[in-house]
């Protein structure tokens, strides 16, 4: 079994459509802050290289988030701290393995500063608007990436997601995200915010496409796994408080779609949700982050986006013996989790809130802060686990929203069969 060449690309085409992405985003005011650089010259180098490389991949159109060493080329993390770092020697791996496969890199696109914060908003290289909900967020911290995909620039997004920065994106604005098991893809090559949380992996619009970037990205054979279902639990003591209306509704109008296409699906309470409410992320997030940034915390700290240095500070609120006992409970969560789970996925929505207006989330803080952990809330849950984890779209009433499939760690190849045949369902 093969991926048919039924993408949007092929590496015939790559340099025409190379070069209509490009002046979209030079002319079209709609992709303003997608990308904090453009890559004309390796791209056109790479779509011209297309012709000669077998993978289904060559030829596809892909943005790189700004926290992968691309070489020649300075990793910002879409920061001010790390501008005059010196350029990165090679490409990540990941990054490697997916030119080595013929992609074609539009760009370095635009997240929140070192990935820190599910909504997406950069003070310094701006705020992406929503194609989907025009006035609001993206989402985040991927958010260049989501927009480069949703307004048709890219076919693939590659992403970081250390509590939902792949799906979020991908559930504000209407694609698909994919956060795979942290250890399929290596960490190597990208700027860390959590070494415990990270995970790398793709956007795109359907599951072929990210399953394809995954399996390329992780060094594997790309072979489309076939179809197939597995039962689905919807956790009644996790994720479906705080909904707004027509996230409820539209997953209310998701269970009845796939209940009735012959899915089984039961809801029940999960034990392990126990052993991962006494597991703070935010105890990981801030004191790997301090780790990796420490001398640009303290000696630049007026060059910070400040939501992010305030988050970074409070490592000075966890001692070292916190931090292990985080660590130790989490170990535990994830064995807990996957014991618990076994085979089956959990089906929930992927944020519970519809994405927030960027002006009123620009100039309230309190309003940043409350819905930024609404929005981690749903995805986190994935990366507390060390699973893996799939953000699907879908329109009810008018709205675009998105359902998530999660998994237990190394549950990958069974959760994207499983995600094929929901996508369907819910086309």
């Amino acid at each position: 079994m093969s991926f048919k060449q039924s993408f949007p690309w092929s590496a015939g085409t790559a340099p025409t459509r190379l070069g209509a992405a490009l002046r979209h985003c030079q002319e079209d005011p709609s992709a303003k802050s997608v990308f904090t650089k453009t890559l004309a010259r390796r791209a056109n180098t790479q779509a011209e290289a297309a012709e000669r490389k077998s993978s289904p991949l060559a030829g596809a159109l892909i943005s790189v988030k700004a926290l992968f060493d691309v070489e020649g080329e300075v990793t910002t993390a879409a920061t001010k701290v790390l501008q005059k770092d010196a350029p990165a020697r090679a490409d990540a791996p990941c990054i490697a393995a997916l030119d080595a496969a013929g992609g074609v890199f539009v760009g370095l696109t635009n997240m929140s500063e070192f990935a820190y914060s599910g909504i997406g908003i950069n003070p310094h290289y701006g705020t992406p608007d929503n194609p989907a909900y025009p006035g609001c967020v993206p989402g985040g911290s991927t958010s260049g990436g989501a927009v480069s995909v949703a307004l048709g620039v890219c076919d693939i997004a590659i992403g970081s997601d250390t509590g939902g920065s792949l799906r979020i994106p991908a559930a504000f604005t209407g694609i698909t995200g994919f956060k795979p098991t942290q250890a399929t893809v290596s960490l190597d090559g990208g700027k860390a915010l959590s070494d415990t949380l990270d995970s790398f992996g793709p956007m795109a619009r359907s599951v072929a496409a990210c399953e394809l970037a995954w399996q390329v990205m992780a060094g594997l054979d790309p072979q489309p796994v076939t179809p197939a279902r597995t039962r689905l639990v919807v956790p009644s003591n996790f994720g479906m408080s705080e909904l707004d209306d027509a996230v409820a509704a539209g997953f209310d109008a998701v269970i009845g779609t796939l209940r009735a296409r012959g899915f089984e699906i039961v809801e029940k309470e999960l034990a392990a949700i126990e052993i991962y409410n006494q597991v703070p992320p935010w105890h990981l997030t801030s004191v790997e982050s301090r780790a990796h940034y420490e001398d640009h915390f303290q000696k630049t700290p007026e060059l910070f986006d400040p939501r992010v240095h305030a988050r970074m500070k409070r490592a000075d609120e966890i001692s070292a013996v916190d931090y292990r006992q985080t660590l130790n409970r989490r170990g535990d969560f994830v064995k807990a989790f996957a014991d618990e789970l076994g085979e089956d996925l959990l089906l929930l929505p992927t944020t519970p809130i519809l994405p927030p207006s960027r002006e009123l989330l620009e100039k309230d803080d309190e309003a940043f802060n409350r819905l930024n952990l609404l929005a981690l809330r749903n995805p986190s849950l994935a990366n507390g686990a060390d699973g893996c984890a799939i953000a699907l779209p879908f329109e009810n009433a008018g709205k675009v929203l998105s359902a998530m499939l999660v998994g237990a760690r190394g549950r990958d190849a069974q959760l994207l069969a499983c995600a094929k045949e929901v996508e369907a369902a819910l086309d």
